[in-house]
Formats: C-alpha cells, sequence, structure tokens
C-alpha cells in the first residue's frame, strides 16, 4: 500500500544558531542543508510515481526542490503544514526560551490541547489547520485504484505531534526520538481507517499493525 513520508527539512542557519524560528517564511537552508535534501532524495530513489509537498516556509519548500531534482520530479506548496508557532519566543536562542518552550511541547504531547506559548499557537490550532491536509492527500493519494507514496516536507515539531496523534504513539517516545534534519515518519493508512507508524527516523516500529507503548522497546 502506498505510504505517507513526513519528512524534516534539510538544515537551516537558525538550527545551527539554535535559534526557535516559526514564523513565515522563516530562515533558509545552509550550504549542508541543501546537500542534505539532495542526499535524501539519493538515498530515496522512487520505483515509483510518487507526489511531492512541501510547506510555504522557505527551507521547506527548498528541501522539496532539491529532492525534486535528485527525482526529476515537480513539486507542490500546501498550505497548512508548517511549524507550530511560538509567538513570543520567535528568535530566541537562550537557555530560557528553550525550556519554556520544551515544557508546552510535553504539555502538548501529554493531550494539553490548549496549552499555548503567549502570540503562539495551541495544539488544536496545529490540529485544525494540519490535519485537513493530511485527510485531503490521503483521500487522493492513498486510497483507490492508482495510490501513490506522497512525501511531504514539512517540520519537526509539528511532524512528531502529527504522527503521534495520527498513530498513537507513545508521548515519551515522540517526546525523545527528535528527527534531524531530513529524518522522517513514514505512515501507513490502513483499510480500517486506522494510521500505522512503521519508520519514525532511524527506529523500525512494529509492522504487525500495533504502535509502541513502551519508548524503550
Amino acid at each position: 500500500m502506498a505510504r505517507l513520508h513526513l519528512v524534516r527539512h534539510g538544515e537551516t542557519t537558525s538550527n545551527v544558531l539554535r535559534k526557535l524560528d516559526t514564523a513565515l517564511p522563516g530562515a533558509s537552508l545552509t550550504d549542508f542543508g541543501a546537500r542534505q535534501g539532495v542526499r535524501f532524495g539519493l538515498e530515496h530513489p522512487l520505483t515509483s510515481d510518487a507526489v511531492l509537498v512541501n510547506s510555504v516556509a522557505n527551507r521547506a519548500r527548498q528541501t522539496a526542490d532539491l529532492i525534486g531534482s535528485a527525482w526529476e520530479s515537480s513539486t507542490d506548496t500546501v498550505e497548512g503544514v508548517h511549524e507550530i508557532q511560538v509567538g513570543d519566543l520567535e528568535g530566541r536562542s537562550d537557555r530560557e526560551a528553550h525550556e519554556q518552550f520544551h515544557e508546552v511541547v510535553t504539555r502538548w504531547h501529554n493531550g494539553d490541547l490548549d496549552a499555548r506559548i503567549p502570540g503562539g499557537e495551541s495544539l488544536e490550532m496545529l490540529h485544525n489547520r494540519y490535519l485537513p491536509v493530511i485527510d485531503e492527500l490521503a483521500t487522493k493519494y492513498l486510497i483507490g485504484e492508482n495510490q501513490q507514496d506522497v512525501y511531504l516536507v514539512s517540520h519537526g515539531a509539528a511532524i512528531r505531534l502529527i504522527a503521534a496523534h495520527l498513530a498513537k504513539i507513545d508521548p515519551e517516545f515522540a517526546m525523545k526520538n527528535y528527527l534531524p534534519n531530513t529524518g522522517s515518519v513514514e505512515l501507513e493508512l490502513r483499510d480500517d481507517g486506522l494510521w500505522v507508524a512503521h519508520l519514525w527516523g532511524d527506529s523500525v516500529l512494529p509492522l504487525d499493525g500495533e504502535n509502541i507503548t513502551d519508548p524503550m522497546g
């Protein structure tokens, strides 16, 4: 069956500086980040037609363009799948800001839909804009007769929150297992309408329809 691949963008200048960068259009890729995009395309050669889409952020669009260049494939930009917004913490790189962000992220992963950083988004707000895009892509490409894999170039925190929600991933696992730049999560939509995660970065998840419940498993 066709699968959904949620791919984090390549390295940016903000990543190097550990700067919280969520506002659009955001930072561009570093030279290394550009090489990461090309390498992802070369290391994941297509065996059949696939759909390549990206968020509106500069870093996601650039990464998708580089993956597409390796695949000789076109890309498409979709609204609603950019990074969860950090509001008043935007642009900060200090320890206090990262600790505050981590605290809110922990609340999100534990199901607090309303937690938010002042001026930023809640988990419910992320769900409201991101999940309809996933539903649309799934309906169009992952089910029916002419199925195609979908590669969506998006953002680290958003990918982990959305993938954990869709596939009912253990919150501790989702929080501890960060995705490196161009790391990805691979999901399958089963015939019964349930999502199953097969890959999370370098971690191979159970393939028997049961997702992990033990973060150390």
